[in-house]
């Protein structure tokens, strides 16, 4: 039981930090690309297009993280993981 619930901590670690690592990219990557737009091409602002497009996909996987964690999605992945186990167990 102790072993389940530090197992799913740490898988919920994981998303997190999985969430914060996109983010920090998010951030890095589209300052890149603001300094090659107003270096390279002042005249005509481009860089906001792939952050919008990234940003949408940046807030799709922070609702996936923070606020649809705790839906059927998860309860089916831990229900699989356990039947997979079991035929496995059945098997050996």
């Amino acid at each position: 039981m102790v072993d389940e619930k530090y197992e799913k901590a740490k898988k919920r670690v994981e998303e997190i930090k999985g969430f914060y690592t996109h983010a920090i990219v998010y951030v890095c990557v589209n300052i890149v690309l603001f300094l090659i737009n107003f270096f390279l091409s002042p005249g005509g602002w481009w860089f906001y297009w792939p952050l919008l497009g990234w940003g949408i996909g940046l807030f799709f996987h922070a609702m996936g993280v923070f606020v649809f964690n705790r839906f059927p999605g998860r309860r089916w992945e831990d229900k699989k993981i356990e039947e997979l186990m079991k035929e496995m167990d059945k098997k050996d």
